[in-house]
Formats: structure tokens, sequence, C-alpha cells
């Protein structure tokens, strides 16, 4: 199977790459148009900020490109956000495939932390990503940024507020947890979407 990676200014990226090579596939990271477009997966990971990264896609064509690919893409944590239409963060006008804003977390008691970070529970799974997964299973977040619940939410956490963990549309899949951190249910979400049927 040949599975790429967006190539572009974000962090985190070689841990996705080593968890695909645990389950057998050795990924090309790349910004080349032609090689994403002809890949069988795409995956957009990383940890980043919005402004900065959206205006290095732009720069390089790429948010043309994510746009128009027509085979399963995983879009990972600052993936998740720029796959939306708006972040707060930088005021930023993003990809646009979900048609919904991300919004900063806003602590209500001062024992909320931003950002979000460790292991939480998912609840209301929907879709081929969660086969084989219960309610309850935990997962990793890194955040200060969230997407609220809304049509395409494919998996809720609840931080200060429910957001939506997963969010699913036509070929793009969204997580805002890393599953390459996740441990065995990271593992097999990243499974699942290896095995989405075309």
């Amino acid at each position: 199977m040949n599975v790429a990676i967006v190539k572009y200014n974000a962090g985190n990226i070689y841990s996705v790459v080593h968890a695909l090579k645990r389950l057998g596939v050795t990924p090309e990271l790349t910004d080349d148009a032609e090689k994403l477009a002809k890949a069988d997966r795409v995956l957009f990971p990383g940890q980043g900020e919005a402004g900065s990264t959206m205006a290095y896609l732009r720069q390089r064509g790429l948010d043309r490109l994510i746009r128009d690919l027509k085979q399963p893409v995983l879009g990972i944590c600052i993936g998740q956000q720029l796959l939306c239409r708006h972040s707060e963060e930088g005021d930023t006008d993003c990809l646009g495939i979900f048609d919904t804003d991300v919004l900063k977390f806003r602590p209500d008691r001062h024992e909320d932390k931003v950002p979000h970070m460790g292991w939480n529970t998912l609840s209301a799974m929907q879709g081929p990503l969660f086969k084989g997964l219960e309610p309850g299973d935990f997962v990793y977040f890194v955040h200060s940024y969230y997407v609220p619940v809304n049509p395409c939410t494919a998996a809720v956490t609840e931080y200060i507020t429910p957001f939506s963990a997963a969010l699913h549309k036509d070929n793009f899949y969204a997580t805002q947890f890393h599953p390459e951190k996740s441990g065995s249910v990271g593992e097999r979400i990243l499974k699942n979407f290896l095995d989405l049927a075309l």
C-alpha cells in the first residue's frame, strides 16, 4: 500500500511515521502534489500553529491539493483543526472541508488547565475508524483549541466542554487526539484507517 504523509512545517510527524512502520507500512513524507494525489492513503498530522501552517500550505499550493484529494485522508491534531472552516488561533481561515470553526478552550474553573494534555476517554463513536473499540477507551491529547460537536462529529470527548475528538465527512477523517501516541487503541484506529474500503 502506498501511504503518504503531507510534509509541512509541523512538529511531531515522525512519531506517525514510526507508528505506521509498526503496522508494516513505510510511508513517504512528501510535499510533492503528484505523489500525494497518487497515494492510496494520505495522512495530515502534526502539532503547530494554525496561521503559520496555513500560510505554508498556501505558498506551496498544498491547500488546494488537500481539498481535491479523493482517497481516504486522515488529519491528526492540527491536521483536524486545519480541515475545518476557521480557527480562532490567529484568526485563521482554514481548508473548509468540515463546515465548523475551531475555538479556544476557556476554563471555567481553576483546575481546568489549558492545554488539555494527557489521556481522556472517547464516547459516541461512529464510523469505520472506531471498529473494534469500546466507549470509554482512552486516547492521548495535547491541544489548546477544539472543534465543537457538530454534524460531522465521529467521536466525543469531554474537557471543559464536550468537543469533537474525531470528525468524518466523505473521504476525510480526522482525530484531535494522537493515535500514534495512544497505545493499542490508537494502533487499532490507524489500522482501521489503512483498511478502509475505497
